[in-house]
Formats: C-alpha cells, sequence, structure tokens
C-alpha cells in the first residue's frame, strides 16, 4: 500500500473533517493536562529553591533533549507508525508528573532528569502531532485550525490554571501542587486513550537524517529565513515562558493571584485568536504580523518602571491581544512552505523536524542568555534588558520571513 496522505487541492476542503476534529481534541487534552501544572511547575521549584538559573537549567534541558528527540524521533514517525510516537510522548509527559508526585519536595534534586523526560515528551509529542496536522490540513483551512488551536488554549488558559491556584491556595501548598499534578496525570491518560480514534497515515520513503543541514546550505533557499524567523520566534518563547508566571507569584506571593492573572490574559487571547482566525486573510499576514510584532515588543517597556501586577497585567494583556497576529501567519506560512510542492510534501517528516530544530534551536539561544545574564548580575535593570531584548525577537522574525507570508499559490 502507497503513500496515503494527499493534499487537497486549493478551494477543495475548508472545513474541517472529524479526523481533524478528533486531533483537535487530543490537542485540547494535552493543553488541559499540560496548562494544569505547567504553569506552576515552574513556582514549586522557586518555593524549593528560590533561584531563576536553577529553572533555567531546567528549561534548558528540556529544550536541548526535545530538539534531539526531533530528530531522532522523525525515523519512527516517517518509517514507522506516527500514532504510536503520538501516544508515547502523552505518556512520557504523564511520566513526567508521575516522577514528580514520586519526588515531592525533592524533585529539585533532580533538575537533570526532570528536564530530560519533559524534553522527550514534548519532542515526540509534538513532531508526531504536527506531521499529522499537515497531513489532515490544507492551506485553506490552515488558519481556521490554527485559530481554532488557539481558541481552545485560550479556553483551557483561562478556566485552568484557575481552578489550579484556587485549589492550590484553598488546600494548602504541598497537598495541593500534589493534587493537580495528580489530574495532569489522568487527563495525560485520557489523551492517549483518544488518540487511538486518529487513523495513522503511512508516509513512503526513508528517513533523510541530514536534510536540514543540506537545505540550508543550498543557495537562496527560502528555509534560511524561515529557520532564522522560526529561532527568533523560540527565542521569546523560552524567556517568557518561564519569566512572566514566576514574576506574577513573586511579586504577589500568591497561587492564586497566578491564577487569576492567567485567566485574564487568557480570555484576552481567545478574543484575539477567534478574531484572527475568523478574519485575517492570508494576503493580510504580512502586515498583520508586522504590528503583532511592534505591539508584542511595545508592553515589555512598563517593565522599566518597575515589575508590579500592574505593568504585568499590561504587558500580559497586549501581548496576548496580539500574539495571535504573529503566531497564526507565521505557523501557516511554514507549513504552507512545506506543501508547496511534491519534494517537500514526500519529505514532510523532515521539514516539521527542521521547523522544530529552528524553534528549539532559537528556545536554547533564549535559555542561555537567560543563565548567563542573571549568572553575572540579578539587578532589576539587568533583567529588563534581558526582557526587552529576547521580547523584542519577532521583529526579526517578522523581517525574515516577510517576503513568504503571501501563500504560495498566490504569488508569481
Amino acid at each position: 500500500m502507497g503513500n496515503d496522505y494527499k493534499p487537497a487541492r486549493i478551494g477543495e476542503n475548508r472545513k474541517l473533517d472529524r479526523q481533524t476534529v478528533l486531533l483537535l481534541a487530543v490537542n485540547v487534552l494535552f493543553l488541559t493536562a499540560t496548562a494544569l501544572s505547567a504553569t506552576f511547575l515552574g513556582v514549586y521549584i522557586w518555593k524549593a529553591t528560590n533561584d531563576f538559573v536553577v529553572i533555567g537549567w531546567f528549561t534548558l534541558l528540556t529544550h536541548l533533549s526535545a530538539a534531539l528527540t526531533f530528530w531522532i524521533a522523525g525515523n519512527g514517525v516517517k518509517e514507522g507508525n506516527k500514532m504510536i510516537c503520538l501516544r508515547i510522548g502523552i505518556g512520557v509527559s504523564a511520566l513526567f508528573y508521575a516522577i514528580v508526585l514520586l519526588l515531592g519536595k525533592n524533585a529539585f534534586h533532580y533538575i537533570e532528569l526532570l528536564g530530560v523526560v519533559q524534553g522527550i515528551a514534548n519532542g515526540l509529542f509534538w513532531i508526531a502531532f504536527n506531521v499529522i496536522y499537515f497531513e489532515l490540513t490544507n492551506a485553506d483551512n490552515r488558519d481556521r485550525f490554527n485559530g481554532l488551536i488557539g481558541v481552545f488554549g485560550s479556553l483551557v488558559g483561562m478556566v485552568v490554571p484557575w481552578c489550579s491556584g484556587v485549589l492550590i491556595s484553598s488546600i494548602g501548598g504541598e497537598k495541593g501542587y500534589r493534587l493537580i499534578f495528580l489530574i495532569s496525570f489522568v487527563i495525560f491518560i485520557a489523551g492517549m486513550g483518544l488518540s487511538f480514534l486518529v487513523r495513522n497515515r503511512r508516509t513512503d520513503g526513508s528517513y533523510d537524517w541530514f536534510l536540514t543541514p543540506r537545505v540550508l546550505r543550498k543557495p537562496k533557499t527560502p528555509w534560511l529565513p524561515v529557520f532564522a524567523a522560526l529561532a527568533g520566534q523560540g527565542v521569546r518563547e523560552s524567556v517568557f515562558g518561564l519569566m512572566i508566571g514566576l514574576l506574577v507569584y513573586i511579586s504577589t506571593g500568591s497561587e492564586r493571584r497566578l491564577g487569576s492573572f492567567t485567566l485574564i490574559v487568557s480570555a484576552v487571547a481567545f478574543i484575539g485568536f477567534y478574531a484572527v482566525g475568523k478574519w485575517l486573510k492570508p494576503v493580510w499576514r504580512s502586515k498583520g504580523m508586522l504590528i503583532g510584532t511592534i505591539v508584542m515588543t511595545a508592553v515589555i517597556v512598563p517593565f522599566f518602571t518597575g515589575v508590579t501586577y500592574t505593568t504585568l497585567l499590561i504587558f500580559g494583556i497586549g501581548a496576548s491581544l496580539f500574539f495571535p497576529l504573529f503566531a497564526i501567519p507565521m505557523t501557516s506560512a511554514v507549513f504552507d512552505l512545506i506543501g508547496s510542492n511534491e519534494d517537500s510534501v514526500r519529505q514532510r517528516v523532515e521539514y516539521v523536524v527542521m521547523r522544530e530544530l529552528a524553534l528549539n534551536a532559537g528556545r536554547i539561544v533564549g535559555m542561555v542568555l537567560f543563565i548567563a545574564t542573571l549568572s553575572c548580575s540579578r539587578a532589576p535593570l539587568a533583567i529588563h534588558i534581558l526582557l526587552l531584548v529576547t521580547g523584542s525577537a519577532p521583529l526579526l522574525s517578522w523581517r525574515f520571513i516577510r517576503n513568504l507570508l503571501i501563500p504560495q499559490h498566490k504569488q508569481g
């Protein structure tokens, strides 16, 4: 039996079929389990160590192991069964929280182990998910699917961390944390079960282990600016994904307030993703992305007056409202490029691996900058400059990818 993947013709399939909806549901369960605990995992480690650098090393190891996992797992996704890879990724995510439950307050002594396990889990899940997502969508409905992921992700972000904050505050520190880690474990198992309803699509050919360096060496390849753009996105993601929740907790001293903060910014993100997913046309991607990156950078400036709950809210609301203008065009443009010709479609697994390697390269650079900065100085000004430098990286992303934001089938 040959390759099961047949790319849809432009205008052929604007709606999402049952398989795509099931994949979306698996993603929502994965995001729910992650949001329930991940928002507070950094706080849990912080309360045990009071050390940003320890959390930085945990995050760096996560990104390093994720990058290596993407590269290795690409072989299994292409030559094996990508649904098995997806399920193992969810299972290892469940294992991660099982380990945290077993270690309890001693978890921070095993930062290296936890970072590697989480990186493996992320690598396995996202390499499989992104290949399946590419196979189930096309250039016409990709913005809609990405918008729905953002909408549901925002809904999850509104409700779930707020519930976690309430539970931790009501039940009490250690018991509350153990309860949310346990619930995350159960939801991951449920996501694994639901994934059995998504069928595997076979991929022909052998896995090309070294496609990324070979493609990036080609003259005038569009993948070189795309790689740089994705790396810029990763720089911001790693630092802000670690810092913002921690800064809210440090500013307020309350898990409940952190949950409320997440509720507010996720409600704003819901509006942003809904609007962008519904109304942003492919021909508007470049201008929309530029506006999004400018605002995402501008809302960092208030931190220079002091990191307070108010300035964090200004940042959170502004960034959440305009982030969809950055994220949806970026994601759609990259996957449209993968689907732009038959050769790249045949090697879609390798190109998805390249995408993830680019993102993780940026995340690693961002976290190295974070660790280096805080190892030298923990003065507020140093932290503010770090946030501004890493937070403005999406401007470079737009600069690199702007010429590719027009859908390939509408160019020329």
